[in-house]
């Protein structure tokens, strides 16, 4: 069996640049993870305001011993962002680039990349396509049961990754629900979506937590909790987890998922410790693994 390795997604909210800049360090200096994703996925307006931190936090996750990998836009709408996405596919070097969009996998054709969860691959004939173009590793969208992970991961047509906590992305659009919120427009949309470091909740008429809305892109109201599932998921063969930022303590959750696939805690008891790492109204679900809807968290 091979060595689990866990991963740190991109930060899908919009932070203000020194709290990306210190979350990365931090990550860096005491996160128990093999891979961190850095990059703006979600919306390129955010991505001018990190960008001068870039160089210092990818030489500083580098020293540390960590792969870093970077992430592309989820969704490409003007042909600034379409040349944005073929320059990060020309000068990325030696890096590994997450692909999110099919646009910037076809720039990556030929030469070793990854693609991204926000690509669908739900069966074999799209994982051996994708693989054959030179993807060595997947996320796969989080909506997959473990029997299609099982099959998915038989193939050994390239690493197969799982998202294991977070808020889900559940989908992208071209209009910000964030900015429409606020009486804004996309293009005048004053960077709203910084006031909210997890997403906007967003509720039924009935008052329950039904979704989050992050500028363009609409993500789970619950966060997803697989340390549960990590011995069965270990037994399918897959051997990479995802966990996506939030604005808690992500070392403490690293380190509960780290412990929890070196056998040296007890999945029950890492699930106690992570409710309290997480803020008090949050709730976890694990449903699309089990078969289940999404929100469902099976015990």
């Amino acid at each position: 069996m091979r060595e689990a390795k866990l991963t740190v997604g991109p930060v899908l909210f919009n932070w203000r640049p020194e709290v990306w800049r210190d979350f990365y360090f931090r990550l860096a200096d005491e996160a128990p993870v093999d891979t961190v994703h850095l990059g703006e996925v979600v919306c390129s307006k955010r991505q001018p305001f990190f960008a001068p931190h870039l160089p210092e936090v990818m030489d500083r996750l580098t020293a540390a011993g960590k792969e870093v990998v970077l992430s592309s836009l989820a969704l490409v709408m003007s042909e600034r962002e379409r040349d944005a996405m073929r320059a990060l596919a020309l000068d990325a070097g030696d890096l590994l680039v997450e692909a999110n969009d099919l646009a910037i996998a076809a720039d990556l054709a030929g030469r070793p990349h990854m693609i991204g969860p926000f690509v669908n691959v739900y069966n074999e004939g799209t994982l051996g396509y994708l693989a054959g173009r030179g993807a060595r590793r997947i996320c796969l969208p989080a909506e997959l049961p473990l029997e299609t992970l099982t099959i998915l991961a038989a193939e050994d047509k390239a690493e197969i990754e799982v998202q294991s906590f977070g808020r889900l992305p559940l989908a992208l659009s071209a209009r910000c629900y964030h900015a429409r919120s606020h009486n804004l427009h996309k293009d005048g949309c004053q960077y709203v979506c910084g006031q909210d470091l997890d997403g906007m909740a967003v509720d039924t008429m009935d008052g329950l937590a039904f979704l989050t809305v992050n500028g363009t892109q609409t993500m789970s109201s619950r966060y997803a909790n697989l340390l549960g599932e990590l011995g069965d998921l270990r037994k399918a063969g897959i051997h990479r987890f995802r966990l996506w930022p939030q604005s808690g303590d992500m070392v403490a959750v690293a380190g509960l998922f780290r412990r929890v696939l070196d056998g040296a805690l007890d999945a029950k008891e890492a699930a106690g410790r992570l409710a309290d790492l997480v803020p008090p109204d949050v709730e976890f679900a694990n449903g699309y693994v089990h078969g289940r809807e999404g929100h469902a968290f099976v015990a």
